[in-house]
């Protein structure tokens, strides 16, 4: 137990560390400060605007909104055409196919959603040229897009009386250029130290050291390696919080994930950009306190889920964890927790660190098996989602997911009081409350619905590795990932067909735009309110106190939306194993 606190806060401690000058730094190229990477990255920057012809003047509302929309949905477009075509392209070794349509569909809503569900394997589905052009370019996009948002509501809540909001092409280009780029670039190089394949070369044929016999009695002395550029994806699929795998088992695949060091190293990367945005929203608003109040409730959140699901995954089941009565009166006790689904390279504290932090952030990264964890444990999982992924979240998105969470918590506030509720200067009244209020039911509704309509699918049997309880943990599961643009999955659920890549790609696009939508309308209301001076009656949002409500309020939300779905599935199970 020791070593698993130490590991811990070691853990925490690092991503700390880190993310505090990152957060300072993103808040500097924000403010157009003068950076140690500008003199590198402007005029890079200024051939972008240029070759682009991109105008530099700041947008209303209406015009970065449809900015993002028009942008995304050429991406779509691309992405998916490009699947389709991918047998005609180079850089195709293997001489894959072209993908099916509902397929591609799906692949291209998941990346430009920053959600990365992936209902295929990599290394038997998509080229080289698509793994690069198509999914790694969008893994850059989509989580620029998530920091332009926040930036948006950032610049919201700063300005008075002021109509303009900033201007996507420059907030994206900003984003990749001097934050996500040279990052990635630098995880990737370590990655390729620790083993992380990264060539163009056709997939290799090796004999085994001894032959395998198979269930059918045959025996096999051959394997297939595959390769690819793996690294490069792979390092802004965690930085960027977009998740998914280059190969097919995702982080647990020793090309993709080889080492302890690159397991902690991406483990760190998932939650990095997030935490340190934190710190950017402090020193744009120029109250530090008020990011470190968002910072604290989000470990508070954290630590608890942490600390839940390293004790059921520890306590394993009630078959594994009893005792066995042998030679008499000795007693041999199972021990080392629930190692199923788990990489023994790994462990059970790794897993269950990963496993909270790609759930927390909106990263569908995995590297253990989420289908085996105890019915605890997965509800845990499960439930950091459907909390809106405001624990950290995804990078940009994340954030302005829990100031949402934030509006609310000051207007139920000023409501105790008996005041209008104030946050940062500025009034928070009906318009702000329905915009807050329609993003956060947003997501359980595309959920809970989702859910239905699988459940009541005449095949539905048909798409199950499991039936009762659990069954219904692996459908609410992957409409809980993908409908917050998580993208990890338990598993168990046969995802690859026409009605499931159509429901879930359609529930990833709505998931994702509805609330940036609602949340630049957010950033645009309060950006034309004039600042309202402090007096006795305005509650604190920079103590404790507010720390406890946010976090009373996260979880209140989460548990009144998705405790009768919970009910059905991962409790009644652990009930049923337990008796």
């Amino acid at each position: 137990m020791k070593s698993i606190i130490i590991q811990f806060i070691f853990f925490i401690t690092v991503v700390i560390l880190l993310a505090k000058p990152l957060g300072i730094y993103i808040s500097s190229v924000f403010k157009n400060k003068k950076v140690f990477l500008t003199r590198i990255m402007k005029p890079v920057e200024k051939f972008i605007y240029k070759l682009l012809k991109v105008n530099e003047e700041e947008m209303s509302a209406k015009e970065y909104i449809l900015s993002i929309i028009s942008f995304s949905f050429i991406s779509l477009v691309f992405v998916t055409i490009l699947q389709k075509i991918q047998y005609l392209l180079p850089l195709n070794p293997e001489k894959l196919g072209s993908v099916s349509w509902d397929l591609a569909f799906n692949t291209a809503s998941s990346f430009i959603t920053n959600t990365n569900w992936q209902a295929y394997s990599g290394e038997t589905t998509l080229s080289y040229i698509s793994q690069m052009l198509g999914l790694t370019v969008q893994n850059f996009l989509s989580a620029a897009v998530g920091i332009s948002v926040l930036i948006v509501l950032i610049r919201g809540i700063k300005g008075v009386k002021c109509k303009s909001l900033g201007n996507f092409w420059v907030d994206l280009t900003k984003s990749t250029l001097y934050i996500l780029l040279p990052m990635s670039l630098v995880l990737a190089i370590f990655l390729t130290t620790q083993g992380v394949v990264q060539n163009f070369k056709p997939y290799q044929e090796v004999r085994l050291l001894e032959e395998i016999k198979l269930n059918d009695g045959d025996f096999i002395d051959k394997q297939i390696i595959p390769g690819g550029p793996a690294a490069s994806q792979i390092a802004i699929k965690q930085l960027g919080t977009n998740g998914g795998g280059f190969f097919g088992t995702n982080s647990s695949h020793p090309l993709e994930n080889p080492t302890y060091l690159s397991n902690f190293a991406q483990m760190v990367s998932i939650i990095l950009i997030p935490a340190a945005l934190c710190f950017t929203f402090g020193d744009m608003i120029g109250d530090k306190k008020q990011g470190k109040v968002l910072l604290y409730a989000m470990l508070i959140i954290f630590t608890l889920a942490i600390a839940t699901t390293m004790y059921f995954e520890y306590k394993s089941t009630p078959e594994l964890s009893r005792n066995l009565s042998i030679i008499d009166d000795i007693n041999i006790q199972q021990s080392g927790g629930n190692m199923e689904g788990k990489e023994v390279r790994f462990g059970v504290t790794n897993s269950v660190i990963w496993g909270v932090t790609t759930t927390s952030a909106s990263n569908g990264s995995v590297n253990s098996m989420h289908d085996s964890f105890t019915p605890i444990g997965g509800m845990i999982l499960t439930l950091l989602m459907q909390l809106g992924e405001v624990v950290f979240g995804g990078v940009g998105c994340g954030l302005y997911g829990m100031l949402a969470f934030v509006i609310l918590t000051v207007f139920i506030s000023g409501l105790m009081v008996g005041r209008t509720p104030e946050y940062l200067g500025k009034k928070i009244e009906p318009f702000e409350m329905k915009m807050a209020s329609i993003m956060i039911i947003t997501t359980p509704m595309l959920v809970l619905i989702g859910t239905s309509i699988v459940c009541m699918s005449p095949d539905v049997i048909s798409l199950l590795n499991n039936s009762g309880p659990h069954g219904f943990s692996e459908i609410l599961y992957a409409l809980s990932s993908t409908g917050n643009n998580n993208g990890s999955a338990f598993a168990g659920f046969g995802a690859n067909n026409t009605f499931v890549n159509l429901l879930t790609g359609i529930i990833m696009i709505f998931a994702r735009f509805i609330p940036i939508i609602l949340i630049i309308k957010i950033a645009e209301s309060l950006a034309g309110k004039k600042k309202v001076p402090e007096s006795v009656g305005t509650l604190a949002t920079n103590n404790a106190l507010f720390v406890f409500l946010l976090v009373g309020v996260v979880i209140m939300i989460g548990a009144l939306g998705f405790l009768p779905s919970l009910a059905l599935g991962p409790i009644a199970e652990h009930l049923n194993m337990v008796f």
